[in-house]
């Protein structure tokens, strides 16, 4: 398999009066279909590592690259451009917009790449039914559930086939059983659309879905495990690294299970 995505010896600094380094000497490939999870205490540098995978941020030193595309050869505006084509974001907080019906957010990445209206209607329509919601389109989010919420972001995030799906604690605003039908619905997405996928996740239930997870500690990579064919196992193993990390044992929400 090829490889989406190339992290090579990232270096992240936050200059200032007490410059911080965030990131120190990470690399990482990521294999096209793979849905990782990543790990790690608070301030550990997973959402600094998620930013510059998203083009939010640039490294202090190193090379981002995903389809073969080195991302600080780009401007701005390439930039731009890149994140919208070519990556999907799922947050913990949904951010649809309360204005739009769930079909009209939903259709937002492709009305910007101006696509045809009847062919976005209809795309719009088949991952809608996959993801369950079809009969809520008309509502607007405030009208629907959280599970139905983040099953309407997921699909805003997929609906142009991006190259990979960044998804940032997906399941933190969400009860145990909503938490699961999401993850469920993410690792069919995963598996029947070979959609490689990353999450950052406080949750080891929710890790426990990824088929490897990365724990990063004080900005470095700390450990990986792989799933292999046993969920229980995995997750397990999961606990097992999360309490060699430390950190507060409330950061890890596995006590809410």
């Amino acid at each position: 398999m090829e490889d989406v995505l190339k992290l090579n010896q990232i270096h992240k600094i936050y200059e200032g009066k007490a410059p911080f380094q965030a990131l120190n000497n990470i690399s990482l490939n990521v294999a096209s279909g793979e849905f990782i999870g990543i790990m790690g205490p608070s301030g550990a540098g997973k959402t600094t590592l998620l930013n510059l995978i998203a083009t939010l941020e640039r490294p202090t030193s190193g090379n981002v690259i995903i389809n073969d595309q080195q991302l600080d050869q780009l401007n701005k505006e390439q930039l731009s451009i890149f994140r919208r084509r070519m990556l999907g974001f799922v947050f913990q907080d949904f951010v649809l917009l309360d204005t739009l019906t769930l079909e009209e957010n939903i259709m937002m990445p492709l009305v910007l790449e101006k696509e045809d209206p009847l062919i976005i209607k209809r795309k719009v329509k088949k991952i809608a039914e996959k993801l369950g919601i079809a009969s809520h389109l008309n509502k607007r989010p405030f009208e629907v559930s959280g599970g139905q919420k983040q099953r309407t972001g997921i699909a805003r995030a997929i609906i142009h086939n991006p190259d990979l799906l960044l998804a940032d604690e997906p399941t933190g605003n969400l009860d145990s059983k909503t938490s699961q039908a999401v993850l469920e619905e993410m690792l069919r997405v995963n598996e029947e659309e070979n959609m490689t996928m990353l999450m950052v996740t406080h949750d080891p239930i929710a890790a426990s879905y990824c088929e490897r997870v990365i724990f990063i500690k004080d900005g470095e990579l700390f450990n990986e495990i792989y799933k292999g064919n046993n969920r229980k196992l995995f997750f397990q193993q999961i606990i097992d690294v999360l309490s060699m990390l430390g950190g507060n044992e409330n950061e890890f929400l596995s006590a809410r299970y």
